[in-house]
């Protein structure tokens, strides 16, 4: 596990288009499934990493509390030669685990990965009802092993400000975790 930092994409870039496998349903899932009305949260997130795991409890509650309200979708681009954990088998069966229902897509070749510039998982991507990245980066200051328990209290208040069009901070840090697991060319 190498330690990384989210890159931090430009604020008010375009919702970049997709067209994953989504692991929950074994069908295609594209950005054009998404409810245009609706502000969208994209994760990129994997089964193995500590990180991620760290925040399962958050990202049950975010679903919990904001399904109805946002789109919201988790998207793992790992190399599955490398870690087996996270393929679009496991990812299915974890989120059965979790209870969760909405898109884990696959991105097997990277690509999407690549056009976001995420570097690490977790890394979060709020996006307006006109499809602009209004906030990016981490979820919370907690980390494993730390002494902080996991709140999801910046992006919720990302989230929330967004909901009552209030203004989003644009003080923004990035994300840590788990570098990508990039294929070796």
């Amino acid at each position: 596990m190498a330690l990384t930092y989210s890159s931090m994409l430009d604020l008010q870039t375009d919702l970049i288009p997709f067209s994953l496998l989504n692991t929950v349903t074994n069908q295609t899932f594209s950005s054009e499934h998404l409810d245009l009305t609706k502000p969208t949260l994209i994760m990129f997130v994997c089964n193995h990493c500590p990180y991620v795991i760290h925040y399962h409890k958050e990202i049950i509650k975010l679903a919990t509390d904001y399904l109805d309200y946002i789109n919201i979708v988790a998207i793992s681009s790992n190399d599955i030669t490398t870690h087996p954990e996270d393929s679009p088998e496991k990812m299915r069966n974890l989120w059965d685990d979790l209870g969760l229902r909405f898109p884990y897509l696959y991105d097997e070749s990277q690509e999407l990965a690549k056009k976001y510039q995420a570097e690490c998982t977790p890394e979060f991507y709020l996006f307006d009802s006109n499809r602009k990245l209004v906030y990016r980066g981490r979820m919370d200051d907690s980390s494993p092993g730390s002494s902080s328990k996991p709140t999801a209290k910046d992006l919720r208040l990302a989230i929330d400000n967004l909901l009552a069009n209030k203004t989003i901070l644009k003080e923004q840090f990035p994300s840590m975790g788990c570098n990508i697991k990039w294929k070796s060319n």
